[in-house]
This record gives C-alpha cells, structure tokens and sequence, in this order.
C-alpha cells in the first residue's frame, strides 16, 4: 500500500478531510503537501482546498470520482523535459484540459547538517535530474523518491541524519521543519514547469482569450505523412508551439503526437488547419482549449 511518511500523514488526513466535505473547492495534486505541485494549486486556485494525491493517477481518479473539481498536473518542465507517463495518462483519463499554469522552480536542500555533511539528496527523479549538476559538483549522489515534499518528510522520519538531505520546496522546510541548507539550486536560473488544469468537462463558458488547444494525432502510414498533415498550420497562420512523438507498445512504429496550438478550433484558421490535420492522420483528439496563461515566443 503506498503511504505517506508519518511526518506527511497526519496533514494529508486533515487535507483529504477538508476536501471530502467541500468538494467542489478541492483540486487535486501529485505529492506531499509542501509539493511543487501544492504551491502550483495556491497559486493557480487560491481559494481551492488542495487535495494531496500520492500518483498522477490518484489525482485524476479522484477527479473521476467527483472527490475534486479539477487536477492540476505537472506536463513538462524547461530543463527536464515532459513529465513520465503524462502524455499517456491524458488521453486515457477522458478528461478536459481547462487551463494552464507556469510555476517557477526554486528547489532547496533541506537537513539537518550543512553542505559539507550531505553525501545523498532524496527527491522526485525530475527534480534531480533539474539539479544533477549541482548535485554532481558538489559530490552529493542523487537518491529517487516518489516526490519532492515527501523525501523531506522521509528524511524528518529518519531522525534527520547529517548526511542525508531533501531536495525540496521552501514550503516543505516550513512545513516539516526541515533546516534550510542551500536555496535555488536548480541548474538554470529560469527553471519553471507548466502544468495543466484537468476537468470532468470544458466550462460552458470560457474566459476571454486568447486561447490554446492541446491535441494528440496519429498520422497514416505513408510517406510525408507528417510534413503534410504540417501544412494546413503552416498554410493558415496558426502557431504550434509544441509537438512531440512518442511510441506505444513494442512495434516501434505506432507513432503518435502531442501538439499545442495557438488559437481556438472555431477559429477558422485553425478550424482549416484541423481539417486538413484530419485528413491526413488515422485519428485526431482534441484535449482541450483554454485560456493561455502566457505568450509563447
């Protein structure tokens, strides 16, 4: 059974409680509270009941289930690249992407005894990887846990050894009382992650623009399938500032891919763009349209 440590369970309980009696103020998150993913919901949804998770899967379930309004899941990060299993887990949830946030990325090392004393940091595998060459120069070895919040947590219930730190949010030092050791240690400056609201439906309404559409397709198997399906984008103007393939199954050639585009699918640029998309491709999905949280360029 998976489970919080001690230091992290008795708040979860309170959390859960908390959204179990409202909740259609609750939004779920991946993590322990002190998460990235925690920050991410105040932010994005300050007057929300945060309802910590402990997988991506928990968090869309409890969307399912009617025990949260919405989600909101981290999708990709500017230095470490798309989140594992999100680009699978989205178009298998049969939930809408009703929104997007960008949160900057300030992890700290967290313990006990100063820099000098920690020879291994537990943290979310994205999290060290956004950090493996500090970690590296400064000879720490890198040790994966299922996130951030929840390593300091676990290092708290270890009784706090000198040589064992946490990589974590501020928050979670507040939170677990977990010493500060070194802040903003990320390799770039600029770290942020984007994270994307996931609901039952789209809103009836939508707030102003302008807007983004997220959508996955599987071009058919001929040749320049891909650079015609391209086209009607290129043709009509409209933007696509992200598009990634990935496999499923063994066969390595089930390709599928993911794209953002700027714009609405009533527009008609893109309404054109879609068309001729669809008629070169096996299938097309839209996830969702929302407001953009940023300009992309």
């Amino acid at each position: 059974m998976q489970t919080y440590p001690a230091p992290a369970a008795r708040l979860v309980d309170e959390m859960v409680a908390a959204a179990a009696a409202e909740p259609q103020r609750a939004v779920a998150f991946q993590g322990a509270p002190g998460a990235n993913s925690h920050i991410a919901v105040g932010e994005a949804f300050p007057d929300a009941l945060p309802l910590p998770c402990f997988g991506f899967e928990d968090a869309i379930d409890a969307v399912r289930k009617g025990e949260a309004d919405c989600a909101l899941i981290p999708i990709e990060n500017s230095l470490h690249g798309r989140v594992a299993d999100m680009h699978f887990l989205l178009p298998e949830s049969g939930l809408v992407i009703t929104g997007e946030h960008f949160l900057p990325i300030r992890h700290c090392l967290l313990g006990s005894g100063k820099l000098g004393d920690v020879k291994e940091a537990m943290s979310h595998p994205q999290a060290l990887g956004q950090c493996r060459h500090w970690l590296r120069g400064k000879g720490i070895r890198a040790i994966p846990y299922a996130d951030t919040a929840a390593a300091a947590a676990e290092v708290v219930a270890m009784g706090a050894p000198k040589d064992v730190a946490a990589l974590a949010p501020k928050l979670a030092s507040e939170i677990y009382g977990l010493p500060l050791i070194e802040e903003a240690i990320a390799d770039e400056a600029d770290n942020t992650t984007r994270f994307v609201a996931l609901a039952l439906a789209a809103p009836a309404e939508l707030a102003p623009g302008p807007y983004m559409t997220t959508l996955m397709f599987a071009v058919k198997n001929v040749p320049a399938a891909l650079f015609k399906a391209m086209g009607g984008f290129a043709t009509n103007g409209v933007n696509m500032t992200k598009l990634e393939s990935y496999q499923r199954g063994g066969a390595f050639q089930a390709t599928e891919f993911y794209a953002d585009i700027e714009g609405h699918p009533e527009d008609t640029p893109v309404a054109r763009a879609l068309e001729e998309l669809a008629f070169h491709s096996r299938w097309v999905r839209l996830l969702g349209t929302y407001p953009r949280a940023r300009a992309r360029g």
